[in-house]
């Protein structure tokens, strides 16, 4: 039988992993309308989510076909500079949760 120093050197320590939400929480959502045009829309999301030109176009149709699209995702504060820089140039958009 092994003494008291002996049971814990021989001990095995275990790790426990803890699993963290690595995905981004929140998605800026643009919305369509009939006002506005697809290259403003297009222009709009060059200038303020730093879209490349063929990423904005294809957000654009994806808008005005489904009626709205996450644009981007990621954390509330760094979407909610751009949700207002989209909405001051008279386009609907809102941050949703990610579901």
């Amino acid at each position: 039988m092994l003494n008291y120093k002996e049971q814990h050197e021989h001990e095995v320590n275990e790790s426990v992993e803890v699993l963290t939400e690595t995905a981004t929480p929140f998605q800026l959502i643009v919305w369509n309308d009939e006002v506005n045009t697809f290259d403003w829309v297009i222009e709009t999301l060059i200038a303020v989510c730093g879209h490349t030109s063929e990423q904005a176009e294809q957000c654009a149709l994806l808008i005005h076909t489904q009626g709205k699209y996450a644009v981007k995702n990621g954390e509330f504060d760094e979407l909610k500079p751009m949700c207002d820089a989209i909405t001051e140039r008279g386009i609907g958009a809102t941050i949703e949760v990610t579901a």
